[in-house]
């Protein structure tokens, strides 16, 4: 929807700010892209999106690695905590 005032369109608050970006792209995969009408810009920042949470994932498993694999030895060793009181 427009703003009546600068005639942009507004936001909506649940989208991430956004900002205007240069990219080297293959020619052949762009003009695919274009004839196939995917939003390039869409479509880029939802790859990328994936590529840094997977990222980040791998970051925090190797950052707390040491602490998961003593953690995994102690529940080994003693078992899960309250164990001997479950019904199942």
């Amino acid at each position: 929807m427009p703003d009546l005032v600068s005639g942009r369109r507004l936001r909506s608050s649940s989208q991430p700010p956004r900002r205007a970006t240069n990219l080297s792209l293959g020619l052949d995969v762009l003009e695919a892209a274009k004839a196939l009408n995917i939003n390039i810009s869409q479509t880029c920042d939802a790859y990328l999106r994936k590529v840094v949470k997977e990222e980040q994932a791998r970051r925090w498993r190797e950052e707390y690695a040491d602490f998961i694999a003593a953690y995994n030895e102690t529940l080994l060793a003693e078992g899960l905590p309250l164990d001997e009181w479950k019904t199942f």
